[in-house]
């Protein structure tokens, strides 16, 4: 139990002899990987009479507890269990304040089953039930959105545009691909279909599935009020796909999907409305990679990764601008000089080899610094690629922008945002993409 606090011990030893009843103590508790927002471990549980519980303890970083929102996750998971949506039993919760020594938390059963997106979608003993998964999905998101709100405390409801632009203007300069989609969704926006309790992060990497389906909905802490296609959406945004090509989670078809909801709840989901909530779900994913970024300022054991997943809006621009049906365009060469004049060899074959470094060093270490030493890697990678290919894109697009009338960058988002420059203007389009495209083979070469 390296490293972890005594009092975080203690106390929960305290909370699980109280709530169990009996005297038990904690044979195990480890810190998993993943997670940018919030802390989960692994509890192993034993009583005096030889009864072992496996537990998750999922809590709020210290010092950033949110005990409201925690108790509103609480209540989620109990009004999901009541409408038959599989969840991990709640076993204790902080409540309303957070408690000494543990802070703001949950404790749930551990569910069986697998949750890495990659082995669920590579798994050949998963094969099977991958191809069913987006008929069950359809049935258990109409079953999430039966939900009573009403049993819900602390549950959010805004308008999800306005609260996005909101969160976006906070977390950074402007971007002209994010700032046409949002035009793009304003002009566009159908009607809502419905008021109705939805989960916020339904995807492939918060569910537990094993060969005989889904045994788990997990991470119900950005759950709301809100138009229930939201959840569709987000489902199919191509970022949970992780490299497959088929829509759902990288599962399988939108139609199956479709048909499970309409098989649920008598409701035939409309392809064109939850093709507004996928191009707003990949938006509201650039947005929570920009948020992730600037939160890496508050320090943290995972500020490396923060900062990471900032890069990743690069791969939400691409998506975006796919959706909205503007056509490639890259017009920067990866070019190396032929001699470097602050010296060789040149920085980015120093960094490659700091990578590899890095990796070897990982490789040998516990699954914590395994998973910190492959991220590490790869920022490493990022500052290598700009490297290489920086001055010209700089100097390219400086030429470009000035071309449109604009100095940087951010100007030309404004144009955006201000009406002036549009995805229709053929050179604005060409401009825009190019300048995703670079952001893209600096950040992720292989995302497709």
């Amino acid at each position: 139990m390296g490293g972890v606090s005594g009092e975080l011990k203690d106390e929960l030893t305290k909370r699980l002899s109280s709530v169990f009843d009996g005297s038990w103590t904690l044979r195990r508790i480890e810190r998993l990987t993943g997670g940018a927002s919030r802390e989960t471990w692994a509890l192993t549980a034993a009583s005096s009479t030889g009864t072992v519980r496996e537990l998750i303890l999922r809590r709020d970083p210290p010092g950033r507890e949110d005990a409201h929102r925690i108790a509103m996750e609480a209540a989620s998971f109990d009004e999901a269990a009541r409408v038959g949506v599989p969840v991990p039993d709640v076993i204790d919760r902080s409540g309303e304040e957070p408690r000494p020594g543990i802070g703001a938390y949950l404790v749930m059963s551990r569910v069986s089953g697998e949750a890495l997106p990659q082995k669920l979608l590579r798994d050949e003993n998963l094969a099977e039930i991958r191809a069913a998964l987006p008929y069950e999905l359809g049935r258990i998101l109409a079953k999430i959105h039966r939900m009573d709100i009403g049993a819900v405390p602390n549950l959010p409801e805004y308008d999800p545009l306005c609260f996005l632009f909101d969160e976006y203007v906070a977390t950074g300069a402007p971007v002209p691909a994010l700032e046409a989609t949002f035009a793009w969704l304003t002009g566009n926006r159908p009607p809502a279909t419905g008021k109705a309790f939805v989960h916020g992060d339904f995807r492939n990497g918060n569910l537990l599935v094993d060969s005989e389906g889904v045994q788990g909905v997990l991470d119900w802490e950005l759950a709301h009020v809100g138009d229930p296609m939201e959840d569709l959406g987000w489902l199919c945004t191509r970022t949970w796909r992780f490299g497959s090509p088929h829509p759902v989670g990288g599962f399988g078809s939108r139609d199956d999907l479709f048909r499970g909801y309409a098989d649920e709840s008598g409701q035939s989901p409309d392809p064109d409305v939850v093709h507004w909530w996928e191009v707003y779900g990949s938006l509201r994913w650039a947005v929570i990679c920009r948020m992730q970024a600037a939160a890496a300022s508050s320090g943290g054991d995972n500020t490396l990764e923060l900062l990471a997943i900032g890069r990743r809006v690069a791969e939400c621009e691409h998506d975006l601008l796919d959706l909205l049906g503007v056509p490639p365009y890259d017009d920067t060469a990866e070019t190396a000089p032929d001699a470097d004049l602050l010296g060789t060899p040149r920085v980015e074959e120093l960094l490659e080899a700091v990578r590899q470094f890095v990796l070897e060093v990982g490789s040998g270490a516990d699954a914590k610094t395994r998973y910190r030493s492959r991220v590490a890697a790869h920022v490493l990678g990022i500052a290598a690629r700009e490297a290489t290919i920086a001055p010209a894109v700089r100097e390219t697009y400086r030429v470009r922008l000035a071309g449109l009338g604009y100095r940087t960058e951010t100007e030309l988002a404004l144009g955006v945002r201000a009406g002036r420059d549009h995805l229709g203007d053929q050179q604005v389009a060409e401009v825009i993409r190019g300048l995703a495209a670079n952001r893209l083979k600096v950040a992720n070469p292989k995302y497709r």
